[in-house]
């Protein structure tokens, strides 16, 4: 894949002060930073072309996207609506090393059975693909293997569709082993019945005399080219799936102890681009990569935070969510999605400064709920509040009361946002108050370590303790300790 050459790598959002974090702080070679100098180092190199002539082969090339044209079919909303659509498929072809040489919009009742735009748009667009030299068209949706094929031979270059991107963004972006396997498999998921053949020629085995007197077991049609094509993506897929079910056990194996030391979940979900990295990192000081480009964040980052009366919980920061969010992309990555779905509390970031946030609120929804996360608790998170109308954010504001306004870049309102983290947080802690016994001073480290301490006194029985601590290690320090004053 060819990306943009000579344009600057945008400025990514200060990473604030760091709380608490486990382990080292990160330094001036962070990992993030790392990734984001290797993302921007690659660029569009002008004047390659894509290598094979015959467009009829796209699904046997990697995609090399250039300059391309967008088209869209509005069927429903606004024409408003209709343009911010289009706009986001801009940047996600501009995130993926595309040229935006031009955009359509067609409304229509529903997309046309044949090419998704009609003959008489599909003629226009291929006379914008000869005037402006294009050798690729975008489609503002998910097209049917027909359509893609139709389109093609109209419009004489190649076509392909949202899906397509963004399945490709996520290939460029996949940095973890996880995050690699649940792209490949979501892409062989997609090209399979995309797959294509060309009759006879494509045969691994002829008949009769064409055989070249191959001996028994030779003759025969044999099995073609895109059978074969069938059933390695199969096999492929298979293994795939293997591997990633070996790996969401070690996933399950950290959640599980997490539960039993009662630590709260927090995840961070919300629209791509929203700024949910630049509030992980503001809230825990994680150094994770920021980038001011879609679908920058792809593995799951999970960080200790604490609370401003000193209890401990959880911050996971996940993929990001867009619109129309391709239904093999949600199935590969539900391993991953199950952070959300089994936290406690749900940021949901939005994006205060976009031209429709309550668009993005509801995309996000539609994704929540397909996880099984939609009864989770969710705090709304208007972030970028440096850069949104005040109208705006008070409008937003006023339809979705559970929210706080914060600009992670500036750290304004963030100690609000901690203040209603807290709130929110499920009160699972029980309070003891116990003399534990000196040779059980373990008991009394790990209530500063999970819980939060109240009061402490050293007597000649013991440790006079007061705390707010999980179950377990509450129900530890009865089973040993005196009743304080007892």
């Amino acid at each position: 894949m060819t990306r943009p050459a000579g344009q600057p790598a945008s400025p990514a959002e200060p990473q604030g002060a760091p709380g608490d974090v486990t382990g080292p702080r990160p330094g001036p070679s962070d990992a993030g930073e790392l990734d984001l100098l290797d993302r921007h180092a690659l660029r569009r190199v002008t004047g390659l072309s894509t290598e094979l002539q015959d467009v009829t082969e796209v699904e046997y090339r990697a995609l090399r996207l250039e300059r391309v044209i967008l088209v869209g079919v509005w069927t429903e909303g606004t024409l408003a609506e209709a343009e911010n659509s289009l706009r986001e498929l801009s940047r996600l072809a501009e995130t993926a090393g595309s040229v935006i040489l031009d955009g359509l919009v067609q409304r229509r009742g529903r997309p046309d059975a044949a090419t998704y735009i009609g003959a008489g748009k599909a003629a226009e667009v291929a006379a914008l693909v000869a005037a402006t030299g294009a050798d690729t068209v975008i489609c503002d949706g998910e097209l049917t293997p027909s359509q893609l094929r139709r389109l093609e031979g109209v419009v004489k270059a190649k076509v392909i569709d949202r899906t397509a991107l963004i399945l490709d963004i996520f290939a460029q972006h996949a940095r973890s082993k996880e995050g690699k396997a649940q792209v490949e498999l979501a892409q062989l998921e997609y090209l399979l019945p995309r797959l294509r053949g060309w009759g006879e020629s494509l045969s691994r085995q002829a008949g009769g005399r064409v055989a070249g007197g191959g001996g028994i077991g030779t003759r025969g049609p044999g099995e073609t080219k895109i059978e074969t094509d069938r059933r390695r993506i199969r096999t492929r897929t298979a293994r795939l799936r293997r591997q990633l079910a070996g790996m969401s056990v070690g996933r399950e194996v950290q959640r599980q102890q997490r539960r039993d030391r009662a630590v709260p979940a927090v995840a961070i979900a919300g629209y791509t681009n929203a700024g949910k990295s630049s509030l992980l990192n503001r809230l825990t000081g994680a150094g994770v990569l920021v980038d001011d480009s879609l679908f920058a964040t792809l593995d799951p980052a999970v960080r200790k935070a604490r609370t401003q009366a000193g209890r401990w919980y959880t911050l996971t920061d996940t993929v990001g969510f867009v619109r129309h969010l391709p239904h093999q992309l949600v199935e590969a990555f539900r391993s991953t999605l199950e952070e959300v779905a089994e936290a406690d509390l749900i940021l949901h970031v939005v994006d205060g400064s976009d031209a429709d946030p309550q668009a993005q609120i509801s995309a996000v929804r539609e994704v929540l709920a397909e996880i099984g996360a939609k009864d989770v608790a969710e705090l709304v998170v208007i972030n970028k509040a440096d850069a949104a109308d005040p109208i705006e954010l008070k409008a937003l504001q006023l339809r979705e009361p559970n929210s706080v306004v914060i600009s992670a870049r500036t750290g304004a309102g963030l100690d609000g946002l901690a203040a209603a983290i807290e709130a929110a947080l499920p009160q699972r802690d029980r309070e003891v108050s116990a003399v534990v016994p000196y040779v059980r001073g373990d008991l009394v480290a790990r209530a500063h370590q999970e819980g939060e301490v109240l009061a402490l006194r050293h007597g000649e029985a013991g440790t006079e303790l007061t705390a707010r601590v999980p179950p377990g290690l509450a129900a530890e320090i009865d089973s040993i300790a005196v009743p304080a004053g007892g």
